[in-house]
């Protein structure tokens, strides 16, 4: 049996009713991670194999006397670095925190480790996080699980092609732009950014705005998909605009595809020709659609209502205040502007000159535009758009100049469709869609729910995978 293959829902199954041990599991992890890693870079600063095995003959030896810490008990993982995990760099992809550690576990890790995982390094992201291409001067890229020579997407890249490629079960990320989308559809794994409080993140400097990234799953498998994200979730009072509410979410019977049937599903497409889109993206996009109405989805074409030039200009007010304040504290240590890539550099210059009057501008319109959602979603369960605007590109690259003949006026324009679902604190998830007919690279479908309706993506994601089974389950040759 490949241990690797399995779930980690029957990964925890089996290592409870004593099947295999949590060793063999850990071998096996470390033996792929060997075989694999060197050649698509997903996994940075793995800690010494014997303190890992040796943190899986403790979890045994619990296992032996009956105590167990919870669903992950013993189960290796590897967090997004730009995640705090206690006992490992937090690198953020800059040479300049190369020997950052962190005092703590963010809250996210923490509630990790209490359900029983054991954290063996770090996934690959891009500087800061920033741009939907993992690549850093530290670490080197991250390779695309189906094809070494194109990007993985980002920033969580090294999270989706450590599931793509079968090194560990499960996998953590987070998303500001498209984070855990993009990079989820071009490996053909789930990914799902959740509503906005749903997963607490930090605490870091800021608990009041810093509010459009979020941390969340990313898993192989629905049911993984759901067990990881509530064991993320819940309320911290350190993280005040954490969500009180309940997940409430119960993973459906194997085969269950009635959330389907009668769901009202909008198809936003290229916005009517706003976003450009690269040959054959929408087609795919297409597929899974026909694959949602088969299964009893009624999917129809649909607007967004409101003017999405004014939405990226809100957009890029947002970012470059969240952004800026990033970058700052390391631009007084010696060389910093040469050794910080200049995507870094331009959002920090950006926020120099923002006036407190353009951000509460871009505040406000950023609170029309969730209202006016909220009347979208009286008509439509779920809106539908791809989880990119390209196919994966050459991961020498650093950002495709332009889509389809049309430039990109900013190093982030080509990920402009994964702001509608943050702007609005939305939950979005990414299922896998289809395959470019040439080079077989993978392309995800973008869902986007009503505020608090993550259980709703969850449910259509079970019901999806229920319904195609034979595809969901292809792996990378």
């Amino acid at each position: 049996m490949d241990l690797l293959s399995l779930s980690a829902s029957e990964a925890s199954r089996r290592l409870h009713a004593r099947e295999f041990s949590c060793r063999e599991f850990m071998q096996a992890a470390l033996d792929r991670i060997g075989a694999l890693n060197p050649t698509f870079n997903a996994i940075v600063n793995l800690a010494e194999p014997a303190n890992l095995l040796a943190q899986a003959d403790a979890c045994d030896a619990e296992l032996a006397a009956g105590r167990s810490r919870g669903w992950l008990h013993g189960l290796p993982i590897a967090i997004k670095d730009a995640t705090d995990a206690q006992g490992f760099p937090s690198t953020r992809g800059c040479v300049l925190l190369r020997d950052h550690r962190p005092a703590r576990d963010s809250v996210m890790v923490h509630r990790l480790r209490a359900a029983g995982c054991i954290v063996i390094g770090k996934t690959n992201i891009p500087e800061f996080g920033l741009g939907s291409h993992t690549f850093n001067s530290l670490f080197g890229p991250t390779r695309n699980a189906w094809d070494p020579a194109v990007s993985a997407g980002g920033s969580s890249g090294g999270a989706a092609v450590v599931l793509a490629r079968r090194m560990l079960p499960l996998a953590d990320g987070s998303d500001f732009m498209g984070s855990l989308r993009n990079p989820a559809g071009w490996n053909h794994v789930f990914g799902l950014r959740p509503t906005q409080g749903r997963v607490p993140t930090g605490p870091g400097p800021d608990v009041w705005v810093d509010q459009l990234s979020t941390e969340g799953p990313m898993a192989r498998t629905a049911e993984d998909l759901g067990r990881l994200l509530a064991t993320q979730s819940g309320h911290d009072p350190r993280l005040p605009l954490s969500l009180q509410s309940e997940l409430g979410y119960t993973p459906p019977e194997p085969g269950d595809t009635r959330a389907l049937q009668g769901l009202r599903v909008g198809w936003l497409g290229d916005l009517r020709g706003h976003l450009a889109m690269e040959e054959g993206v929408l087609s795919a996009c297409g597929e899974a659609l026909a694959a949602l109405g088969a299964g009893g989805a009624r999917v129809d074409e649909a607007t967004l209502g409101t003017d999405p030039d004014a939405l990226w200009d809100c957009w890029l007010t947002w970012r470059r205040a969240l952004t800026g304040p990033r970058v700052a504290p390391l631009l007084h240590l010696p060389g910093a502007r040469d050794l910080i890539k200049p995507e870094a550099l331009w959002e920090h210059d950006q926020s120099e000159g923002l006036a407190w009057t353009d951000f509460m501008r871009a505040s406000q319109a950023r609170t029309r535009y969730y209202h006016h959602m909220l009347d979208v979603f009286g008509q439509w369960d779920v809106l539908a758009l791809p989880s990119a605007q390209v196919w994966p590109f050459p991961v020498e690259a650093r950002w495709p100049r332009e889509i389809a003949g049309r430039a990109m006026d900013t190093y982030h324009r080509w990920m402009e469709v994964t702001i509608y679902a943050t702007l609005a604190g939305l939950p979005a998830i990414s299922l896998p869609a289809g395959f470019h007919p040439v080079h077989g690279w993978p392309m995800g479908l973008q869902l986007i729910a009503a505020p608090g309706a993550d259980a709703l993506l969850l449910r259509v994601a079970a019901a999806d995978e229920a319904a195609r089974p034979a595809f969901m389950a292809k792996v990378p040759g």
